[in-house]
């Protein structure tokens, strides 16, 4: 069976987000995962994870102003500077947390912005990303986005991101790769997982549509676990999904997996 990392930006949302760990940690999960730490101090987080025995799976650079609808900033040329000093405060929060692996979110690409500058700008810092990181002991994965969730998003789909990391040229950078947002831009999802997975460093997972628990939509996620486990794969595989009526409630999909196993 694979190993679930809880997306605390996702999951037990009827709690503050401190208080989402001890949550996790009580419907079974032993690692977590989400968008950002840095609204509180790396010693709190740090506190938490030692309290309740919790990994920290991954979590994303800084995003830029994500309540006025930024999702990153890596791709946007005038914020290179910004982008390189954002590198430094994750490592920070990285080593404070014991965490090995930080996603790096591409962002919107503006109007009147040229594809192919933003992609520059996109591999440039991403190469300076994974630099820094692998200086640090710690992995750089990126993430391709749906249209639907992110309009505008600049990288969306394996096909991008593949070329992108060939641009980069590092072997500290992999793919993020998540199920549902796969699902909605290009579909073929447990082949291409197969075809990419000595390029992937972490996985996530959603149903579709609605973004809801494995098991409310089309995805066929008892294949996908089996897959994984029968191609070896032995990372966290993040729950960032929006449960459907209560993150504990909505557990069965893993307890049943857990009778399985």
């Amino acid at each position: 069976m694979p190993k679930f990392a809880a997306n605390l930006s996702m999951l037990y949302t009827e709690h503050l987000f401190i208080e989402r760990f001890a949550a996790a940690a009580a419907d079974g999960f032993q690692a977590v995962e989400y968008v950002s730490p840095y609204e509180e101090t790396p010693e709190a987080i740090a506190a938490e994870l030692k309290r309740h025995g919790l990994t920290q799976a991954l979590f994303n650079l800084p995003a830029g102003n994500w309540a006025a609808g930024e999702r990153g900033i890596a791709c946007l040329p005038e914020r290179v500077a910004e982008f390189e000093t954002s590198v430094d405060k994750a490592i920070a929060y990285a080593d404070a947390l014991g965490c090995r692996k930080i996603n790096c979110l591409a962002g919107i690409a503006p109007v009147g912005l040229e594809a192919d500058v933003a992609e520059a700008t996109l591999v440039k810092n991403l190469r300076y990303a994974a630099e820094r990181l692998a200086d640090a002991g710690i992995s750089l994965v990126f993430e391709p986005i749906n249209t639907r969730d992110i309009p505008g998003y600049f990288l969306t789909t394996t096909d991008q991101a593949e070329r992108i990391m060939d641009r980069v040229g590092h072997p500290n950078l992999l793919i993020q790769y998540d199920f549902y947002h796969m699902q909605i831009m290009q579909g073929d999802l447990v082949a291409t997982f197969e075809r990419l997975q000595s390029k992937i460093g972490h996985v996530q997972i959603a149903d579709n549509p609605g973004r809801h628990e494995p098991g409310t939509g089309e995805i066929n996620h008892d294949f996908i676990f089996r897959r994984l486990d029968e191609l070896g794969y032995d990372g966290w595989v993040g729950c960032e999904y929006k449960p459907a009526a209560g993150t504990s409630a909505g557990l069965g999909w893993l307890k049943m997996l857990q009778q399985e196993n």
